[in-house]
């Protein structure tokens, strides 16, 4: 599950964002505690803390005293905006800007897209 590309910190807390985008986890839901976390994965408990941390400081995640950590009641649509702006800021805007400067016209992209479905 986890590689060398970023620490395990961030991919725990992206995997669990794309479980929330998926609706693998639904909104209200209770997630596995960061022991149980660490224990399936075989991690450190603290990496998995962490992880957890970030998305309850990003919102995605929120705890109950004494009960556990739970997905945020508008966590799926939160993420939902941000990665279509990111996918926009990231993906979109470069590839219009490379088509510009090699002279590809908007239209011509649209017709590709719609051929490519």
């Amino acid at each position: 599950m986890f590689d060398d590309r970023s620490p395990i910190y961030l991919q725990i807390a992206d995997g669990i964002k794309n479980d929330v985008l998926s609706g693998a986890l639904k909104e209200d839901e209770q997630v596995m505690s960061t022991n149980q976390y660490a224990a399936f994965y075989r991690i450190n408990p603290a990496t998995a803390a962490k992880g957890f941390a970030q998305l309850v400081e990003e919102g995605v995640l929120y705890k109950k005293r004494g009960i556990g950590m739970f997905v945020s009641p508008d966590a799926r649509e939160r993420l939902r905006r941000e990665r279509r702006e990111r996918f926009f800021t990231e993906v979109v805007d470069p590839m219009l800007a490379e088509a510009k400067r090699i002279g590809i016209e908007v239209d011509e992209i649209v017709r590709h897209l719609g051929g490519a479905r």
